[in-house]
């Protein structure tokens, strides 16, 4: 009979967490620069210092040193020319391989997604402007919450088991539904072409991996959280996970594509 309810019990933590971090990040996003660099430099540091805690727990000093000198280099490779800057900001992932016991592989690999990611969306905010990031994190969170309330409503065969237990095909569809319709809104409202929609599904889709990704790392590392940052959610690395795999992919889009930037 309490069943239902425990299905719940997450979800007020869930909601007013994610509207203070949603909050923020359209704040620091209108302002871009300086802001907008801090803050995904801030982001970016903390998530290394997860990651480094949970495939190295006993070395404490070294995952905060590592969290700071990522946050640091993020900050720095801004300000230099962009052939530059991609072995400035992947160098401290390189010297956690040195000072990390165990799992370097897993954390090399996940530590240079983690900073190319914060520092791309710095130069992606400055070259493209504001819409196009604002489009990426209302794919990210619609997916999320569509997925979420999907999952727990519709329930049925679950996506992935051995990887994310929760999720469900129904979570999963219903996420590239709600991403498309993100789609058609900034069509609407901006000057961007009719692909946007299926972008935006596809975009869906890879942030459902980049959780997906997270979730295998926490599986392997034995932990629920990678910290107790958030109430609701875990630490920063749950949270932006999904941001991650999507941003990761929009930036490998930009290196290879025109990207336009959007107008009201």
């Amino acid at each position: 009979m309490n069943q239902p309810s425990r299905t719940w019990d997450d979800l007020r933590p869930r909601v007013i967490t994610g509207a203070i971090l949603v909050a923020i990040g359209v704040v620091e996003i209108w302002l871009g620069g300086i802001w907008f660099a801090a803050l995904a430099a801030l982001i970016t540091g903390i998530m290394i210092w997860e990651l480094a805690r949970m495939t190295n727990p006993e070395l404490t000093a070294q995952a905060v040193q590592l969290g700071l000198l990522t946050g640091g280099a993020v900050l720095l490779a801004r300000h230099l020319p962009v052939v530059y800057a991609p072995p400035v900001v992947v160098a401290p992932a390189l010297v956690g391989v040195s000072l990390l016991a165990k799992y370097r592989p897993i954390f090399a690999a996940y530590a240079i997604g983690i900073a190319l990611a914060g520092y791309g969306l710095t130069v992606f905010r400055d070259v493209y402007g504001m819409l196009w990031l604002f489009w990426l994190v209302l794919v990210v969170v619609a997916t999320d919450i569509a997925g979420y309330f999907a999952g727990r409503i519709i329930g049925g065969p679950k996506f992935w088991p051995r990887v994310s237990p929760k999720k469900t095909w129904a979570g999963i569809v219903a996420g590239w539904i709600a991403a498309a319709l993100i789609g058609v809104l900034f069509l609407s409202i901006t000057d961007a072409g009719r692909d946007l929609i299926w972008i935006s599904a596809v975009l869906s889709f890879a942030s459902q991996m980049g959780d997906a990704a997270e979730s295998a790392v926490k599986r392997k590392m034995g932990v629920k959280d990678s910290s107790h940052l958030l109430p609701g959610h875990g630490g920063l690395f749950d949270r932006f996970d999904a941001l991650l795999g999507a941003s990761l992919f929009m930036l490998l889009v930009a290196l290879v594509v025109d990207v336009p930037e959007l107008r009201f």
